[in-house]
Protein backbone atom coordinates (compact mmCIF):
# COMPACT_ATOMS: atom_id res chain seq x y z
CA UNK A 1 0.00 0.00 0.00
CA UNK A 2 1.18 3.28 -1.19
CA UNK A 3 1.98 5.74 2.09
CA UNK A 4 -0.08 8.73 0.16
CA UNK A 5 -3.14 6.72 0.94
CA UNK A 6 -2.27 6.67 4.53
CA UNK A 7 -1.55 10.40 4.79
CA UNK A 8 -4.71 11.30 2.76
CA UNK A 9 -6.32 9.52 5.20
CA UNK A 10 -4.78 11.08 8.22
CA UNK A 11 -5.44 14.57 6.43
CA UNK A 12 -9.22 13.58 6.00
CA UNK A 13 -10.07 12.86 8.97
CA UNK A 14 -8.09 15.66 10.20
CA UNK A 15 -10.33 18.05 8.33
CA UNK A 16 -13.48 16.15 9.62
CA UNK A 17 -12.19 16.33 13.40
CA UNK A 18 -11.19 20.49 12.68
CA UNK A 19 -14.91 20.65 12.00
CA UNK A 20 -16.47 18.93 14.47
CA UNK A 21 -14.38 20.52 17.29
CA UNK A 22 -14.93 23.91 15.39
CA UNK A 23 -18.53 23.71 15.31
CA UNK A 24 -18.89 22.41 18.95
CA UNK A 25 -16.41 25.49 20.17
CA UNK A 26 -19.31 27.48 18.38
CA UNK A 27 -21.61 25.41 20.47
CA UNK A 28 -20.50 26.32 23.87
CA UNK A 29 -21.37 30.11 23.48
CA UNK A 30 -24.86 29.02 22.22
CA UNK A 31 -24.70 27.23 25.49
CA UNK A 32 -23.44 29.67 27.74
CA UNK A 33 -25.68 32.16 25.88
CA UNK A 34 -22.59 34.48 23.88
CA UNK A 35 -19.74 33.91 26.92
CA UNK A 36 -16.69 34.96 26.21
CA UNK A 37 -14.02 31.34 24.49
CA UNK A 38 -10.40 31.69 25.62
CA UNK A 39 -9.72 30.30 22.42
CA UNK A 40 -11.37 31.16 19.40
CA UNK A 41 -13.38 28.36 17.56
CA UNK A 42 -10.72 27.63 14.88
CA UNK A 43 -7.91 27.18 17.47
CA UNK A 44 -10.23 24.50 18.78
CA UNK A 45 -10.49 22.97 15.66
CA UNK A 46 -6.49 22.74 15.00
CA UNK A 47 -6.14 21.45 18.33
CA UNK A 48 -8.08 18.25 17.79
CA UNK A 49 -6.74 18.32 13.72
CA UNK A 50 -3.55 18.19 15.34
CA UNK A 51 -4.29 14.94 17.59
CA UNK A 52 -5.76 13.13 15.01
CA UNK A 53 -3.16 14.00 11.96
CA UNK A 54 0.69 14.20 13.50
CA UNK A 55 -0.26 10.77 15.21
CA UNK A 56 -1.76 8.80 11.92
CA UNK A 57 1.26 10.32 9.88
CA UNK A 58 4.04 9.19 12.47
CA UNK A 59 2.31 5.53 12.43
CA UNK A 60 2.20 6.10 8.33
CA UNK A 61 5.96 6.62 8.28
CA UNK A 62 6.40 3.64 10.70
CA UNK A 63 4.01 1.43 8.80
CA UNK A 64 5.94 1.87 5.50
CA UNK A 65 9.24 1.08 7.12
CA UNK A 66 7.92 -2.23 8.68
CA UNK A 67 5.15 -3.35 6.53
CA UNK A 68 7.31 -4.94 3.62
CA UNK A 69 9.53 -7.11 6.43
CA UNK A 70 5.97 -8.34 7.51
CA UNK A 71 4.44 -9.30 3.69
CA UNK A 72 8.08 -10.81 3.27
CA UNK A 73 7.81 -12.83 6.68
CA UNK A 74 4.67 -14.32 6.08
CA UNK A 75 5.33 -15.40 2.38
CA UNK A 76 8.44 -17.09 3.27
CA UNK A 77 6.07 -18.55 6.15
CA UNK A 78 3.69 -20.11 3.20
CA UNK A 79 4.16 -23.65 2.37
CA UNK A 80 4.98 -22.54 -1.13
CA UNK A 81 8.23 -20.77 -0.56
CA UNK A 82 9.68 -24.07 0.77
CA UNK A 83 11.12 -24.64 -2.37
CA UNK A 84 12.81 -21.47 -2.88
CA UNK A 85 17.04 -21.69 -2.75
CA UNK A 86 18.47 -21.21 0.35
CA UNK A 87 19.91 -18.32 -0.09
CA UNK A 88 21.48 -16.18 -3.38
CA UNK A 89 20.91 -13.92 -5.96
CA UNK A 90 18.36 -16.20 -7.25
CA UNK A 91 16.24 -16.52 -4.05
CA UNK A 92 16.55 -12.67 -4.56
CA UNK A 93 15.13 -12.34 -8.41
CA UNK A 94 12.21 -15.04 -7.47
CA UNK A 95 10.66 -13.00 -4.49
CA UNK A 96 10.89 -9.90 -6.12
CA UNK A 97 9.60 -11.01 -9.38
CA UNK A 98 6.84 -13.02 -7.85
CA UNK A 99 6.16 -9.24 -5.31
CA UNK A 100 6.15 -7.31 -8.83
CA UNK A 101 3.50 -9.37 -10.19
CA UNK A 102 1.02 -8.93 -6.81
CA UNK A 103 1.62 -5.76 -6.62
CA UNK A 104 0.95 -5.13 -10.38
CA UNK A 105 4.38 -4.03 -11.63
CA UNK A 106 4.62 -6.56 -13.99
CA UNK A 107 2.24 -9.18 -15.58
CA UNK A 108 4.40 -12.21 -15.51
CA UNK A 109 6.83 -13.64 -13.96
CA UNK A 110 10.05 -14.62 -15.81
CA UNK A 111 11.07 -17.74 -13.66
CA UNK A 112 7.78 -19.96 -13.70
CA UNK A 113 9.32 -21.40 -9.86
CA UNK A 114 8.22 -18.08 -9.13
CA UNK A 115 4.59 -18.38 -9.88
CA UNK A 116 3.60 -20.13 -7.05
CA UNK A 117 4.81 -17.08 -4.51
CA UNK A 118 2.25 -14.42 -6.47
CA UNK A 119 -1.20 -15.20 -4.63
CA UNK A 120 0.55 -15.97 -1.08
CA UNK A 121 2.76 -12.08 -1.59
CA UNK A 122 -0.50 -11.10 -2.62
CA UNK A 123 -2.54 -12.16 0.20
CA UNK A 124 -0.28 -10.74 2.56
CA UNK A 125 -0.18 -7.59 0.55
CA UNK A 126 -3.99 -7.55 1.08
CA UNK A 127 -4.25 -8.37 4.65
CA UNK A 128 -1.23 -6.17 6.01
CA UNK A 129 -3.06 -3.44 3.85
CA UNK A 130 -6.25 -3.86 5.99
CA UNK A 131 -4.10 -4.11 8.88
CA UNK A 132 -2.26 -0.63 8.61
CA UNK A 133 -5.03 1.36 7.48
CA UNK A 134 -7.27 0.34 10.08
CA UNK A 135 -4.75 0.70 12.80
CA UNK A 136 -3.91 4.41 11.54
CA UNK A 137 -8.18 5.00 11.43
CA UNK A 138 -7.94 3.52 15.31
CA UNK A 139 -4.91 5.68 16.43
CA UNK A 140 -6.61 8.87 14.55
CA UNK A 141 -10.09 8.27 15.67
CA UNK A 142 -8.36 7.56 19.80
CA UNK A 143 -6.61 10.91 19.38
CA UNK A 144 -9.56 12.83 17.81
CA UNK A 145 -11.64 11.42 20.79
CA UNK A 146 -8.55 12.42 23.23
CA UNK A 147 -8.79 15.96 21.77
CA UNK A 148 -12.27 16.24 21.25
CA UNK A 149 -13.61 15.15 25.35
CA UNK A 150 -10.47 17.96 26.66
CA UNK A 151 -12.45 21.04 24.72
CA UNK A 152 -14.17 23.35 27.04
CA UNK A 153 -15.02 26.83 27.13
CA UNK A 154 -12.02 28.02 29.40
CA UNK A 155 -9.67 25.49 27.22
CA UNK A 156 -6.41 27.33 25.83
CA UNK A 157 -6.41 25.59 22.63
CA UNK A 158 -4.53 28.55 20.99
CA UNK A 159 -1.63 27.67 23.50
CA UNK A 160 -1.80 24.28 23.02
CA UNK A 161 -1.79 24.97 19.27
CA UNK A 162 0.63 27.34 19.02
CA UNK A 163 3.28 25.17 21.39
CA UNK A 164 2.59 22.49 19.22
CA UNK A 165 3.59 24.81 15.56
CA UNK A 166 6.55 25.88 17.70
CA UNK A 167 7.42 21.95 18.12
CA UNK A 168 6.70 21.30 14.42
CA UNK A 169 8.96 24.46 13.31
CA UNK A 170 11.83 23.38 15.59
CA UNK A 171 11.99 19.54 14.34
CA UNK A 172 12.23 21.16 10.86
CA UNK A 173 15.17 23.77 11.72
CA UNK A 174 17.37 20.48 13.24
CA UNK A 175 16.76 18.97 10.04
CA UNK A 176 19.90 20.07 8.69
CA UNK A 177 21.43 20.13 11.48
CA UNK A 178 20.95 16.55 12.45
CA UNK A 179 21.55 15.96 8.47
CA UNK A 180 25.23 16.97 8.49
CA UNK A 181 25.50 15.05 12.12
CA UNK A 182 24.28 11.64 10.29
CA UNK A 183 26.81 12.68 7.47
CA UNK A 184 29.62 13.03 9.79
CA UNK A 185 29.08 10.17 11.82
CA UNK A 186 29.10 8.18 8.91
CA UNK A 187 32.31 9.41 7.18
CA UNK A 188 34.01 9.39 10.92
CA UNK A 189 33.27 5.58 11.15
CA UNK A 190 34.11 4.38 7.63
CA UNK A 191 37.32 6.34 7.71
CA UNK A 192 38.01 5.07 11.38
CA UNK A 193 37.82 1.60 9.26
CA UNK A 194 40.10 2.98 6.41
CA UNK A 195 42.94 4.33 8.67
CA UNK A 196 42.61 0.89 10.55
CA UNK A 197 43.88 -0.88 7.16
CA UNK A 198 46.00 2.02 5.52
CA UNK A 199 48.19 4.38 7.69
CA UNK A 200 46.89 7.94 7.97
CA UNK A 201 50.42 9.62 7.45
CA UNK A 202 50.83 7.76 3.82
CA UNK A 203 47.40 9.03 3.04
CA UNK A 204 47.88 12.50 3.94
CA UNK A 205 51.16 12.86 3.06
CA UNK A 206 51.67 10.21 0.11
CA UNK A 207 52.12 11.20 -3.44
CA UNK A 208 51.09 8.38 -5.47
CA UNK A 209 47.30 7.33 -6.09
CA UNK A 210 46.24 4.33 -7.42
CA UNK A 211 44.32 1.96 -4.90
CA UNK A 212 43.84 -1.32 -6.60
CA UNK A 213 40.40 -3.01 -6.09
CA UNK A 214 41.55 -6.73 -7.23
CA UNK A 215 44.19 -6.46 -4.44
CA UNK A 216 44.18 -8.25 -1.15
CA UNK A 217 42.99 -6.37 1.24
CA UNK A 218 44.55 -8.29 4.40
CA UNK A 219 47.60 -6.50 3.57
CA UNK A 220 46.89 -3.28 1.35
CA UNK A 221 49.82 -1.43 0.37
CA UNK A 222 49.61 1.90 1.36
CA UNK A 223 52.09 3.50 -0.53
CA UNK A 224 49.03 3.42 -3.24
CA UNK A 225 46.65 5.83 -1.31
CA UNK A 226 48.68 8.63 -1.13
CA UNK A 227 45.97 11.63 -1.76
CA UNK A 228 47.91 14.39 -2.14
CA UNK A 229 47.45 14.36 -6.09
CA UNK A 230 43.57 14.09 -5.74
CA UNK A 231 43.92 17.46 -2.47
CA UNK A 232 46.21 19.51 -5.15
CA UNK A 233 43.75 18.95 -8.18
CA UNK A 234 40.89 19.85 -6.25
CA UNK A 235 42.57 22.70 -5.40
CA UNK A 236 44.68 23.70 -8.68
CA UNK A 237 41.27 23.39 -10.94
CA UNK A 238 38.33 24.60 -8.40
CA UNK A 239 40.12 27.46 -6.37
CA UNK A 240 42.47 28.54 -8.35
CA UNK A 241 41.90 28.45 -11.57
CA UNK A 242 37.77 28.60 -11.56
CA UNK A 243 38.58 31.84 -9.34
CA UNK A 244 40.53 32.78 -11.19
CA UNK A 245 38.23 33.24 -14.04
CA UNK A 246 34.72 33.84 -11.49
CA UNK A 247 35.58 36.35 -9.26
CA UNK A 248 36.83 38.86 -11.39
CA UNK A 249 33.81 38.24 -14.32
CA UNK A 250 31.42 37.43 -11.75
CA UNK A 251 32.42 41.09 -9.28
CA UNK A 252 32.93 43.32 -12.60
CA UNK A 253 29.68 41.87 -13.79
CA UNK A 254 27.89 43.19 -10.43
CA UNK A 255 29.72 46.49 -10.37
CA UNK A 256 28.11 47.10 -14.29
CA UNK A 257 24.87 45.86 -13.42
CA UNK A 258 24.63 47.77 -10.00
CA UNK A 259 26.16 51.16 -11.06
CA UNK A 260 26.27 52.13 -14.76
CA UNK A 261 23.76 49.66 -16.72
CA UNK A 262 20.42 51.33 -17.28
CA UNK A 263 17.34 49.82 -15.82
CA UNK A 264 15.99 48.25 -19.46
CA UNK A 265 19.49 46.87 -20.27
CA UNK A 266 19.54 45.30 -16.59
CA UNK A 267 16.27 43.30 -17.35
CA UNK A 268 18.08 41.58 -20.44
CA UNK A 269 21.39 41.35 -18.99
CA UNK A 270 20.65 39.74 -15.22
CA UNK A 271 18.64 37.03 -16.20
CA UNK A 272 20.78 35.75 -18.98
CA UNK A 273 23.51 36.09 -16.64
CA UNK A 274 21.56 33.62 -14.26
CA UNK A 275 20.49 31.57 -17.09
CA UNK A 276 24.67 30.13 -16.19
CA UNK A 277 23.76 29.00 -13.13
CA UNK A 278 21.23 26.66 -14.55
CA UNK A 279 22.60 24.85 -17.49
CA UNK A 280 22.90 21.28 -16.61
CA UNK A 281 26.59 20.43 -15.63
CA UNK A 282 27.31 17.35 -18.15
CA UNK A 283 26.17 20.13 -20.83
CA UNK A 284 29.13 22.15 -19.49
CA UNK A 285 31.31 18.92 -19.77
CA UNK A 286 30.80 18.42 -23.65
CA UNK A 287 32.10 21.87 -24.02
CA UNK A 288 34.67 21.58 -21.93
CA UNK A 289 35.85 18.23 -23.71
CA UNK A 290 34.73 19.14 -26.96
CA UNK A 291 35.54 23.03 -27.34
CA UNK A 292 37.60 24.59 -25.16
CA UNK A 293 40.28 21.53 -24.46
CA UNK A 294 41.13 20.54 -27.98
CA UNK A 295 41.19 24.56 -28.95
CA UNK A 296 43.63 25.08 -25.38
CA UNK A 297 45.83 22.01 -26.53
CA UNK A 298 45.44 23.41 -30.13
CA UNK A 299 46.74 27.13 -29.26
CA UNK A 300 49.95 25.71 -27.09
CA UNK A 301 50.83 23.33 -29.98
CA UNK A 302 51.13 26.53 -32.68
CA UNK A 303 53.01 28.89 -29.22
CA UNK A 304 55.43 26.18 -29.42
CA UNK A 305 54.35 24.34 -26.15
CA UNK A 306 54.91 20.49 -26.59
CA UNK A 307 53.20 17.94 -24.77
CA UNK A 308 50.00 20.09 -24.41
CA UNK A 309 47.02 17.31 -23.45
CA UNK A 310 43.48 17.19 -24.86
CA UNK A 311 42.57 16.81 -21.29
CA UNK A 312 43.84 19.70 -19.34
CA UNK A 313 43.29 21.23 -15.90
CA UNK A 314 43.29 24.48 -17.56
CA UNK A 315 39.80 23.82 -19.75
CA UNK A 316 37.87 22.21 -16.65
CA UNK A 317 38.98 25.32 -14.28
CA UNK A 318 38.08 27.69 -17.13
CA UNK A 319 34.54 25.82 -17.74
CA UNK A 320 33.97 25.69 -14.29
CA UNK A 321 34.95 28.99 -13.89
CA UNK A 322 32.50 30.64 -16.85
CA UNK A 323 29.88 27.87 -14.53
CA UNK A 324 30.00 29.65 -11.50
CA UNK A 325 29.82 33.06 -12.31
CA UNK A 326 26.67 33.49 -11.50
CA UNK A 327 27.25 32.56 -7.85
CA UNK A 328 29.45 35.29 -7.81
CA UNK A 329 27.72 37.90 -9.43
CA UNK A 330 24.15 37.48 -7.44
CA UNK A 331 25.21 38.44 -4.42
CA UNK A 332 27.91 40.76 -5.35
CA UNK A 333 24.79 42.06 -7.03
CA UNK A 334 22.31 42.42 -3.64
CA UNK A 335 25.37 43.20 -1.79
CA UNK A 336 25.86 46.27 -3.20
CA UNK A 337 22.59 46.66 -4.30
CA UNK A 338 21.83 46.83 -0.35
CA UNK A 339 24.62 49.48 0.46
CA UNK A 340 22.71 52.28 1.84
CA UNK A 341 22.29 55.25 -1.05
CA UNK A 342 23.60 57.72 2.14
CA UNK A 343 27.10 56.14 1.33
CA UNK A 344 27.25 56.91 -2.34
CA UNK A 345 25.81 60.58 -1.93
CA UNK A 346 27.80 61.20 0.38
CA UNK A 347 31.01 59.82 -0.95
CA UNK A 348 30.09 61.58 -4.36
CA UNK A 349 29.46 65.42 -2.01
CA UNK A 350 32.93 64.99 -1.08
CA UNK A 351 34.25 65.00 -4.48
CA UNK A 352 34.78 61.35 -5.49
CA UNK A 353 34.18 60.40 -8.97
CA UNK A 354 32.04 57.01 -9.13
CA UNK A 355 35.21 54.60 -9.96
CA UNK A 356 36.41 55.91 -6.68
CA UNK A 357 33.01 55.58 -4.62
CA UNK A 358 33.08 51.82 -6.27
CA UNK A 359 36.05 51.15 -5.10
CA UNK A 360 36.45 53.02 -1.65
CA UNK A 361 33.07 53.03 -0.37
CA UNK A 362 31.11 50.39 -1.80
CA UNK A 363 32.97 47.18 -2.42
CA UNK A 364 34.22 47.46 1.03
CA UNK A 365 30.59 48.09 2.21
CA UNK A 366 29.70 45.04 0.73
CA UNK A 367 32.55 42.65 1.44
CA UNK A 368 30.60 40.84 3.57
CA UNK A 369 28.05 39.66 0.91
CA UNK A 370 30.76 39.44 -1.79
CA UNK A 371 33.13 37.31 0.29
CA UNK A 372 29.90 34.75 1.02
CA UNK A 373 29.22 34.45 -2.47
CA UNK A 374 32.80 33.48 -3.48
CA UNK A 375 32.55 30.82 -0.63
CA UNK A 376 29.59 29.46 -2.12
CA UNK A 377 31.16 29.55 -5.38
CA UNK A 378 34.42 27.84 -3.77
CA UNK A 379 32.30 25.17 -2.29
CA UNK A 380 30.63 24.47 -5.58
CA UNK A 381 33.83 23.78 -7.72
CA UNK A 382 34.96 22.44 -4.81
CA UNK A 383 32.22 19.71 -5.12
CA UNK A 384 32.06 19.98 -9.10
CA UNK A 385 32.46 16.51 -10.43
CA UNK A 386 31.34 15.96 -14.08
CA UNK A 387 33.19 18.82 -16.23
CA UNK A 388 36.70 17.53 -14.46
CA UNK A 389 35.60 13.50 -15.68
CA UNK A 390 34.48 15.17 -18.90
CA UNK A 391 37.40 17.66 -19.44
CA UNK A 392 40.46 16.86 -17.22
CA UNK A 393 40.12 13.08 -16.70
CA UNK A 394 40.40 10.92 -14.03
CA UNK A 395 44.39 10.72 -13.31
CA UNK A 396 45.77 11.66 -10.79
CA UNK A 397 48.66 13.96 -11.40
CA UNK A 398 51.00 16.29 -9.09
CA UNK A 399 51.86 19.22 -11.63
CA UNK A 400 51.52 22.51 -11.44
CA UNK A 401 51.30 22.75 -15.50
CA UNK A 402 47.79 23.52 -15.97
CA UNK A 403 48.12 21.85 -19.41
CA UNK A 404 48.18 18.86 -18.08
CA UNK A 405 45.74 16.01 -17.06
CA UNK A 406 44.53 16.06 -13.53
CA UNK A 407 41.74 14.93 -11.50
CA UNK A 408 39.70 15.59 -8.07
CA UNK A 409 38.50 14.17 -5.08
CA UNK A 410 35.04 13.97 -6.18
CA UNK A 411 35.87 12.36 -9.40
CA UNK A 412 37.71 10.04 -7.39
CA UNK A 413 34.68 9.35 -4.54
CA UNK A 414 32.34 8.61 -7.69
CA UNK A 415 35.35 5.90 -9.22
CA UNK A 416 35.91 4.21 -5.79
CA UNK A 417 31.49 3.74 -4.81
CA UNK A 418 30.64 3.08 -8.45
CA UNK A 419 32.50 -0.57 -8.90
CA UNK A 420 31.53 -3.97 -7.96
CA UNK A 421 34.24 -3.44 -5.04
CA UNK A 422 33.57 -4.56 -1.38
CA UNK A 423 32.58 -2.31 1.11
CA UNK A 424 35.46 -4.16 3.11
CA UNK A 425 37.78 -3.45 0.95
CA UNK A 426 40.23 -0.48 1.21
CA UNK A 427 40.10 0.61 -1.96
CA UNK A 428 36.40 1.36 -1.85
CA UNK A 429 37.01 2.71 2.06
CA UNK A 430 38.91 5.19 0.45
CA UNK A 431 36.24 6.78 -0.77
CA UNK A 432 34.81 8.03 2.90
CA UNK A 433 38.46 8.95 3.37
CA UNK A 434 38.53 11.28 1.10
CA UNK A 435 34.60 12.80 1.71
CA UNK A 436 35.97 13.47 5.28
CA UNK A 437 38.82 15.14 4.49
CA UNK A 438 36.83 17.19 1.76
CA UNK A 439 34.07 18.05 4.48
CA UNK A 440 36.97 19.35 6.68
CA UNK A 441 38.40 21.75 4.20
CA UNK A 442 34.86 22.66 3.07
CA UNK A 443 34.45 23.18 7.07
CA UNK A 444 37.43 25.79 7.15
CA UNK A 445 36.39 27.58 4.59
CA UNK A 446 33.45 28.21 6.01
CA UNK A 447 34.64 29.01 9.19
CA UNK A 448 37.42 31.46 7.19
CA UNK A 449 34.26 33.34 5.81
CA UNK A 450 32.73 33.87 8.84
CA UNK A 451 35.53 35.74 10.58
CA UNK A 452 36.23 38.14 7.88
CA UNK A 453 32.25 38.43 7.34
CA UNK A 454 31.95 39.02 11.06
CA UNK A 455 35.34 41.38 10.85
CA UNK A 456 33.91 43.71 7.66
CA UNK A 457 30.47 43.57 8.60
CA UNK A 458 31.41 45.45 12.48
CA UNK A 459 33.54 47.74 10.38
CA UNK A 460 30.36 48.98 8.60
CA UNK A 461 27.43 48.89 10.56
Amino acid sequence: MSPAILLLLALGLALAGWLVARARAWSFQAIDDGARLRARPNYHGWYVALWIAVPMVLFAALWAAIAPGLVMQSVLADPAAANLPAFGFQRQTMLAEARAVATGAANAVFNQDAAGLVEPFRAAIGRFNLIGIATTLAIGLAGGAFAFLRLRPDFAARTRVERAVMALLLLASMVAILTTLGIFASLVFETARFFGMVSPLDFLFGTHWGPDPMASADNPDGSRYGAIPLFWGTIFIGAIIAMIVAIPLGLMSAIYLTQYASPAARRWIKPALEVLAGVPTVVYGYFAALTVAPAIRDLAQNIGIAGASSESALAAGLVMGVMIIPFVSSMADDSIAAVPQAMRDGSLAMGATRSETIRRVLVPAALPGIVAGVMLAISRAIGETMIVVMAASTAANLSANPLEAMTTVTVQIVAMLTGEGSFDHPATLSAFALGFVLFLITLALNFIALRVVKRFREAYE
